[in-house]
C-alpha cells in the first residue's frame, strides 16, 4: 500500500511540475507571449519584458549613429516595454536593448549572429536586396577542417563551404574562392555575419554563379581558431618594434610581418587542393577579403602575382605600387574587383588604388556603394562579385 501511495505521490508531483513548466509558456494563460521583433506591413515592433527596469532603449544598426544612437521604449501592460518604428530598407540589421544603461540582447529572437566577441540579434527585412540572404532549396555543406602551419607554428582551423552536389559527384572538381575576414573577425565571420553559405546556395541554385568551394581562414596569425573554442593565443613577438624588426634577418622579418599571407598561399592553398576536389590552376582560384582581409588580399596578389586570376579587395586596408600592378597585368589577371562604400573611412585609399590600376592599364571594376564600413556592404559585394568569378 505504501508503495502504491509513493508512486501516486510521485506521479502527482511530476504532473504538477510539468504543469508549472508548461505554464511558463502561457499556453492559454492570462498573459500573451512576448513577440519580438514583429514585422507588420511597413512597421516593426520591438518588445522586452523587464519588470524592474526604469529606462529601456533600443539601439540598431539601421540608425544614423548605430554605435551610440538609441530610441526610447515605453512600458506597457505586464511590464512589457515596446516601441514601433517604420520598417527599415531591406537588409540584415543587428540590434540590442539598453536596460538602465546595460546592453541586453532580445531573449525572444532566436536569430543571432556572432561578430567577433559579440552575439547580436538580427532583424531581417525582406526585399530584393535580401532575397539571396535566406535559405535556398539546395544547400551546400559547411565544415571546419584543420591544417598544420609550419610558418605560424600551430594547427589552424578553416571554415570551408562546398556547393550542393559536391558529395554526390566524386569525379567533379571545383574552382575555389579564398574569402578573408577583417580585424576582430575569425574563420566564422563570413559564414555568420556574411551569410556566405546562403548567398552562394541561392546564386548557384539560380544559375547566377558557378558552383565553387569557398575557403574562409582565420586571418589572426596568433590564433589557432575562433576564440569561442577557448584555445590559448600565441604571443607574437615585437611585431611593431621597428628597431627590433630592423635588426632581424630579412627572412625572419618577412615571416613575422607577412606570416599569415605566406601561410595562406604556401600552406592553405596546397592543403585545399590536396584534400578537396579543387582545380589547381590560377584560372580557378579567386581571393577576396574585407578591411584587414582586403589588405591581405592585396598583399597576397602582390607577393604571389601568378597564384590568383580573380582578385577582390573590399573596403581594403592596403595599396599596390605601379610596379606591382604592372606585374599583375603581365600575369593575366582575369578580374580585379575593387569595392568600397562612399562614406567608408578607407574610401580615399580605395580611390588611390583605383587610380593606380587605371594608370597602369589594368582592366578592373571599381564598385562604389552607399554607406560605410559595414556588413551590409560586404554582403552586397559578395552577392555581386561571386557572379563574375570563373566565367
Amino acid at each position: 500500500m505504501k508503495r502504491i501511495l509513493s508512486i501516486l505521490a510521485l506521479f502527482l508531483a511530476m504532473t504538477s511540475l510539468q504543469a508549472q513548466e508548461l505554464a511558463n509558456f502561457n499556453f492559454g494563460g492570462r498573459q500573451r507571449p512576448v513577440i519580438s521583433p514583429e514585422i507588420q506591413n511597413d512597421s516593426v515592433t520591438f518588445r522586452l519584458k523587464a519588470d524592474y527596469a526604469t529606462i529601456v532603449k533600443l539601439s540598431g544598426s539601421w540608425m544614423p549613429n548605430p554605435y551610440g544612437g538609441t530610441i526610447d521604449m515605453f512600458r506597457g501592460e505586464n511590464n512589457v516595454w515596446e516601441v514601433k518604428i517604420p520598417l527599415p530598407e531591406p537588409e540584415i540589421y543587428t540590434y540590442n536593448f539598453v536596460v538602465d544603461g546595460v546592453a541586453v540582447n532580445d531573449p525572444q529572437n532566436v536569430y543571432v549572429q556572432r561578430d567577433g566577441t559579440r552575439f547580436l540579434p538580427m532583424l531581417i527585412v525582406p526585399g530584393e536586396r535580401t532575397e539571396n540572404y535566406g535559405e535556398a532549396n539546395q544547400h551546400g555543406t559547411v565544415s571546419h577542417p584543420w591544417y598544420h602551419s609550419n610558418i605560424l607554428g600551430m594547427d589552424r582551423r578553416l571554415t570551408v563551404y562546398t556547393p550542393y552536389g559536391y558529395e554526390n559527384n566524386p569525379k567533379k572538381k571545383y574552382p575555389v574562392l579564398y574569402l578573408l575576414h577583417g580585424a576582430g573577425g575569425d574563420e566564422e565571420a563570413w559564414i555568420s555575419m556574411g551569410r556566405t553559405a546562403q548567398i552562394l546556395d541561392n546564386l548557384i541554385e539560380k544559375g547566377l554563379a558557378e558552383p565553387m568551394i569557398v575557403v574562409m581562414p582565420n586571418g589572426n596569425a596568433n590564433q589557432a581558431a575562433a576564440r569561442t573554442l577557448g584555445i590559448p593565443e600565441k604571443q607574437m613577438q615585437m611585431r611593431y618594434d621597428r628597431e627590433a624588426l630592423a635588426q632581424m634577418p630579412e627572412a625572419e622579418r618577412n615571416k613575422l610581418m607577412n606570416g599569415y599571407v605566406m601561410s595562406l598561399c604556401e600552406e592553405i592553398v596546397p592543403f585545399i587542393e590536396k584534400n578537396f576536389r579543387a582545380i589547381a590552376k590560377p584560372a580557378s582560384r579567386a581571393i577576396a577579403g574585407l578591411s584587414m582581409g582586403g589588405g591581405h588580399t592585396i598583399s597576397a596578389s602582390n607577393m604571389y602575382p601568378e597564384l590568383f586570376d580573380y582578385i577582390c579587395p573590399l573596403s581594403a586596408a592596403g595599396s599596390a605600387t605601379p610596379e606591382q600592378v604592372a606585374t599583375l597585368k603581365k600575369a593575366g589577371v582575369k578580374l580585379y574587383f575593387l569595392a568600397c562604400g562612399n562614406t567608408d573611412f578607407l574610401f580615399e585609399g580605395s580611390k588611390t588604388l583605383d587610380k593606380t590600376l587605371t594608370e597602369q592599364g589594368l582592366d578592373h571594376v571599381f564598385f562604389v556603394s552607399e554607406g560605410g564600413h559595414t556588413w551590409a556592404n560586404w554582403r552586397l559585394y559578395l552577392n555581386t562579385f561571386a557572379r563574375k568569378l570563373f566565367k
